[in-house]
C-alpha cells in the first residue's frame, strides 16, 4: 500500500476531481464487495487532545488508546464507506493473497478486517487490539462463527507475544488524523458573540484543525509532498521535509493550507485506493487545516513557495511536530514566515 501526502491552499476550487464509484447494491459491510474507491482507476484513527487537568500524568499515547474504547469512533469508521468498502474490496477481490495464510491484524478494533480475511479463507488471523474494544471484538468473532479462525489478542503490538513465530500477511488501517474540537477558524477569535477573544489566537493557531473543506474553498493547484511505500519504510521515513510551490488559479485571499493523503493498494490485480482530499467523497479523516498567521492576498498566477517538515514528537512519538516555512512575493502582498504546529 502506498500513501501520498498532499497540500492545497484553502479557498477556491482546483481542476482535478476524484470520483467515487458508489454502488448501492452493497447494503451492508458483510455483503460481497462492490467498487469502493473514490479515486479514478488511473490515479489512519482520530486522536483526542491531551488533558491538562492537575495530577493527570497520562501521555498522549494513553489517550490515543483510550479513545478507541468508545463505540462512537468505531461506528464512525465503519460508516465511512470509502474507508471500509475499499478494504473489503481489496481483501475480497484479492483472496489469493489471504487464502490459507496466517494473517496479523494490527489495531483490529471491532475486528472487521479480520472478519474479511477469515471469510475469504485465511488459515488463521491474529487480531491485536490494545483498547478494551478487544473484549467486544472477541464477542463479535464468536457471534459470527469465526472463533476457530480468529484469535483476538489484547495489548500493544510492540509488547505482545504472538503464539506463532511468523505470519504471512500483515493488515492494518493505520492512517491517523487529529480531532481538535475546540479550534475554529482564525477570524472567530476576534468576535465571539460580541466579545474579543483574540488573545487565544496565537496559541490556537499552533493546533491544526481537522475539518471538512469544501471544493470551492481551494484556490491553488495541488502539490504532492511525499510518497511512502509501507512495505519498504524504515522508522526514519516518518520524518521528512518537502518543498512546495502552490500557484493561485484566481485572485483571492489565503487563510490556511490544507493537507490530506491518498491511499493506493498497489499489489492487487486491479489498482484500488481512495483519496481523503476535498475534491473526493468525504471520509472520517476529513482534511487537516493549517491556519496561517498572515492573511495572504494573492493574484492569479502568483505562487506561495516554501517547505513543510513533519516529524514525530520526541517526547510522545504519536504526536506530530510540523514546521511550515512559506513566502509570497506578490503584487499586493509580500510575506515570509515560519510557523510551528503540534498535532496531538
Amino acid at each position: 500500500m502506498d500513501t501520498q501526502n498532499n497540500v492545497d491552499i484553502k479557498n477556491q476550487p482546483t481542476k482535478i476531481r476524484f470520483e467515487y464509484d458508489d454502488d448501492e447494491e452493497a447494503g451492508t459491510l458483510e455483503e460481497v464487495a462492490t467498487e469502493s474507491s473514490n479515486l479514478e482507476e488511473d490515479t489512519a484513527m482520530c486522536e483526542p487532545e491531551d488533558s491538562f487537568a492537575a495530577g493527570d500524568d497520562k501521555t498522549s499515547a494513553d489517550y490515543y488508546f483510550d479513545s478507541y474504547s468508545h463505540f462512537g469512533i468505531h461506528e464512525e469508521m465503519l460508516k465511512d464507506v470509502v474507508r471500509t468498502k475499499t478494504y473489503q474490496n481489496v481483501i475480497y477481490k484479492n483472496s489469493f493473497l489471504f487464502k490459507d495464510k496466517v494473517v496479523l491484524d494490527v489495531g483490529a478494533g471491532t475486528g472487521i478486517l479480520s472478519l474479511f480475511c477469515a471469510k475469504v479463507g485465511a488459515k488463521h488471523v491474529y487480531a491485536v487490539e490494545c483498547s478494551s474494544m478487544a473484549d467486544m471484538a472477541q464477542e463479535i468473532v464468536k457471534l459470527n462463527g469465526y472463533s476457530n479462525v480468529i484469535t483476538v489478542l489484547k495489548g500493544k503490538i510492540e509488547e505482545i507475544e504472538l503464539p506463532v513465530a511468523q505470519v504471512d500477511v500483515i493488515i492494518s488501517e493505520w492512517m491517523g488524523c487529529v480531532e481538535l474540537l475546540h479550534f475554529h477558524a482564525v477570524t472567530v477569535w476576534n468576535n465571539v458573540y460580541g466579545f474579543d477573544m483574540s488573545c487565544i489566537r496565537k496559541q490556537s493557531i499552533m493546533e491544526p484543525l481537522v475539518d471538512t473543506v469544501e471544493q470551492n474553498q481551494i484556490v491553488t493547484n495541488c502539490q504532492l509532498l511525499k510518497t511512502m511505500d509501507i512495505s519498504k519504510m524504515t522508522a526514519g521515513d516518518a520524518s521528512f521535509t518537502a518543498p512546495f510551490k502552490l500557484v493561485a488559479e484566481r485572485d483571492d485571499y489565503i487563510h490556511a493550507l490544507v493537507a490530506y493523503f491518498d491511499v493506493s493498494f498497489t499489489k492487487c490485480h486491479k489498482l484500488m485506493g481512495f483519496s481523503t482530499g476535498p475534491k473526493s467523497r468525504a471520509t472520517h479523516w476529513k482534511q487537516t487545516v493549517l491556519y496561517l498567521e498572515d492573511v495572504l492576498s494573492i493574484c492569479q498566477g502568483e505562487a506561495v513557495i516554501g517547505t513543510l517538515t513533519v516529524a514525530p514528537n520526541k517526547k510522545n512519538p504519536r504526536d506530530v511536530d510540523i514546521t511550515l516555512k512559506y513566502s509570497l512575493n506578490g503584487r499586493h502582498c509580500q510575506a515570509s514566515r515560519t510557523q510551528y504546529y503540534r498535532m496531538r
